[in-house]
């Protein structure tokens, strides 16, 4: 199939793609067209169907995975996709893997690489905590095929758990580094600290935030999960329960982004600032990805990190 990224400006796309969003909208004049943005594992594209009475434009839905035949156009500097045919594509027509954005790195390969630092945990009750989640064989199944974001960072297949493990990771070092800060905490917030988005972010192919996670979102999802867990352990510290609850609650940092409490412990800190470095350098990596390795060019503003940016000099 013709993946997107590799769509240029006035080539003819005859192939099935999933439908991401569907809207119904009005020219200036008052004659209704259709914005669509089709999605596989390489990207979206928007598109526009102008001619919506046209008997080869077919119903279709959000989520239906869609022939079309169209031409790749440009506007306002971003490619789009005038599409001029639309049908429900039939089972058989299109492998659901090839729509679906997925971590270049090995899933397994990462889960045990989390499974080593659960069983590093030397506090009892946290390392039990960590267990209880991660040696769940359908907890495994849905961590492992989550997105870490809608978009922005890791919204991909495997992208929780990329995104968890790195974070984690980041976390042992600073422990390492700074010997005052308490390890077991510390690594088990780090491997905790997302797994509300769970519940959050449906699945893919949907990948879009859930009734509980407009209402809530991850972070209280997440804390109360944990919180839930933690009543199920006999002897639990209430002490140490309400550290790595405040961990939790904390990890965005700043009120402002997010967090229901600002860091108040050095262990809050350390993972807030853990899962910024990774959630930003992730954002940095995914924004030049589709520029060559020796391309220098300045990308323009980019509104998530907030500054302009280039690839260093190779």
């Amino acid at each position: 199939m013709k993946y997107i990224e590799a769509f240029q400006e006035g080539a003819t796309i005859n192939d099935v793609y999933l439908v991401k969003h569907v809207q119904q909208a009005l020219t200036k004049s008052g004659k209704p067209y259709l914005t669509v943005v089709l999605q596989d594992r390489t990207g979206t594209i928007d598109g526009k169907i102008w001619d919506v009475g046209n008997p080869g434009i077919c119903d279709f839905d959000k989520m239906d995975y869609l022939f079309v035949n169209g031409e790749v156009t440009s506007f306002n500097g971003a490619l789009q996709l005038n599409i001029k045919r639309a049908r429900k594509a039939e089972e058989g027509m299109f492998d659901p893997s090839d729509y679906l954005p997925i971590t270049d790195k090995d899933i397994e390969e990462m889960y045990t690489q989390l499974l080593g630092l659960v069983d590093s945990i030397k506090e009892v009750h946290l390392k039990q905590l960590l267990e209880s989640f991660f040696l769940d064989a359908d907890f495994k199944k849905r961590f492992c095929f989550h997105s870490a974001a809608k978009s922005v960072h890791h919204g991909f297949v495997g992208g929780l758990l990329e995104h968890t493990l790195s974070v984690a990771k980041i976390c042992n070092f600073y422990a390492q580094n700074y010997p005052e800060l308490d390890r077991d905490l510390l690594v088990t917030a780090a491997i905790c600290h997302d797994i509300g988005k769970l519940s959050e972010i449906a699945p893919f192919p949907m990948n879009d935030y859930t009734d509980d996670g407009q209402l809530l979102g991850h972070i209280i999802i997440g804390s109360q999960m944990v919180r839930d867990k933690i009543r199920e352990i006999d002897g639990f510290p209430q002490v140490k329960a309400n550290e790595l609850i405040h961990c939790i609650l904390s990890h965005h940092g700043e009120l402002e982004y997010g967090s229901p409490k600002k860091p108040a412990i050095a262990e809050a800190i350390a993972l807030s600032f853990a899962d910024n470095i990774d959630a930003k350098m992730e954002t940095f990596k995914e924004a030049i990805k589709s520029t060559d390795d020796k391309d220098m060019t300045w990308q323009g503003y980019n509104r998530f990190l907030e500054t302009n940016i280039r690839r260093t000099s190779k």
